[in-house]
C-alpha cells in the first residue's frame, strides 16, 4: 500500500487551511461540502464534520482545504487534524464516493513558446502531479499513461511533466505550427477525463518522494547543501517558468566544479550554454566565492 503524508499549508484567509497529500485523491475532481448532511458521498469530509470547529471542506486534486469556525485558532488543532487525515488515508478510507457530485471546474490548457524552439510547454490551470518527471522514450514513460499516450505521436521525442504543465519535445520532422493545437486538445481532454497522469507510487518507484528527496539533501557535504539552496531559490523558478529543470548531481571540492543535469526545454536549448556560464556560473562563483569556479551540464 502506498503510504500518504500530509502537510500543512496556510493560506491568504486565515479560516482556512489546505491539508496537502504527497498523491492524487481524486481524479482532477473537486468537491465542496457545507455541512455533515452534504457530506454524505464523502466519508473523509464526514469524519472531518464531526470536529466542532469545522465549517467546510473542499476536497481537490492532491488536498483537502477546510475552513473552521472562529471558536479555535488552526495553530492550536492543525497538527492533529492533519494526522487524522493522514491516518484515515492510510487504513484505506474512502475520499469520495463515486456517485458524488463534483463542482465543475474547466480544464483549460494553453502553449507557451520556450526558449527552446523543439519544445513547447502545454499549462494547465490545475496540478497535474505532486513531483517532477521526465520520460525521453515510451519504455521510460511505463510509469505515466499522459507520456505514453503522448509517445504514440510520431513527432514527440520526449516529454516534461511538472507541476500544472507538460514540456513536450519534438523531432525535426514537423513545424509546431502544425500540431500544437492537436497536442494542446489532446492534452486538456486527458487531464478532464480524469485519467491518471503518473501512475499512484510512480513518485516511490522513481525516488521522487519528499522522503527520498530530503535524504539525499541531508547525505550532501555542506557546499553541496549551499549549492542546491541556490538553485532551488534563484535557478529553479526561472528555468521552470521556461518549461524546464536545472537538478544538481555533484560537487567537486578539488576541482571546485558544479555538475548538474538541464531537463525539459532547457535540455539541448540553443541559450542553455549561455545561461550556465553567464548565469548559474557567476551567481555561484559571487555568492560561494572561492569554492566554486566553473558549472557543467552533464547533458543539454
Amino acid at each position: 500500500m502506498n503510504t500518504f503524508k500530509v502537510s500543512v499549508q496556510e493560506t491568504s484567509n486565515k479560516a482556512i487551511v489546505k491539508f496537502e497529500v504527497n498523491q492524487f485523491i481524486t481524479q482532477h475532481q473537486s468537491f465542496e461540502f457545507n455541512n455533515i448532511d452534504e457530506a454524505k458521498e464523502s466519508p473523509l469530509a464526514q469524519q472531518l464534520f464531526y470536529l466542532p470547529f469545522v465549517k467546510k471542506v473542499y476536497i481537490s486534486g492532491n488536498f483537502i482545504a477546510v475552513e473552521r469556525y472562529n471558536i479555535v485558532e488552526w495553530n492550536d488543532v492543525q497538527d492533529e487534524v492533519a494526522e487524522q487525515i493522514e491516518a484515515y488515508l492510510n487504513d484505506g478510507g474512502i475520499v469520495v464516493e463515486n456517485t458524488a457530485a463534483t463542482k465543475k471546474v474547466p480544464v483549460t490548457v494553453y502553449a507557451e513558446s520556450t526558449p527552446n524552439p523543439a519544445v513547447m510547454k502545454f499549462v494547465a490551470n490545475k496540478k497535474i502531479v505532486t513531483a517532477l518527471f521526465e520520460f525521453t522514450s515510451i519504455e521510460e514513460a511505463k510509469h505515466s499513461p499522459l507520456a505514453t499516450e503522448l509517445f504514440h505521436f510520431p513527432f514527440v521525442k520526449s516529454v516534461f511533466i511538472d507541476e500544472n504543465y507538460v514540456s513536450v519535445t519534438k523531432f525535426d520532422i514537423t513545424e509546431w505550427q502544425d500540431i500544437t493545437i492537436e497536442i494542446r486538445e489532446f492534452i486538456r481532454n486527458y487531464i478532464e477525463s480524469g485519467k491518471d497522469v503518473v501512475l499512484p507510487g510512480a513518485e516511490e518507484t522513481l525516488q521522487k518522494s519528499t522522503k527520498q528527496l530530503d535524504k539525499n539533501y541531508e547525505a550532501l557535504d555542506d557546499i553541496s547543501k549551499e549549492i542546491v539552496n541556490i538553485l532551488e531559490e534563484y535557478v529553479k523558478p526561472a528555468v521552470a517558468s521556461d518549461g524546464g529543470n536545472i537538478q544538481f548531481i555533484a560537487y567537486n571540492s578539488d576541482e571546485k566544479n558544479v555538475s548538474v543535469m538541464l531537463q525539459g526545454a532547457c535540455s539541448g536549448c540553443p541559450s542553455s550554454t549561455y545561461t550556465l556560464k553567464s548565469g548559474i556560473e557567476n551567481m555561484l562563483k559571487e555568492m560561494l566565492p572561492g569554492k566554486v569556479e566553473t558549472v557543467e551540464a552533464i547533458n543539454g
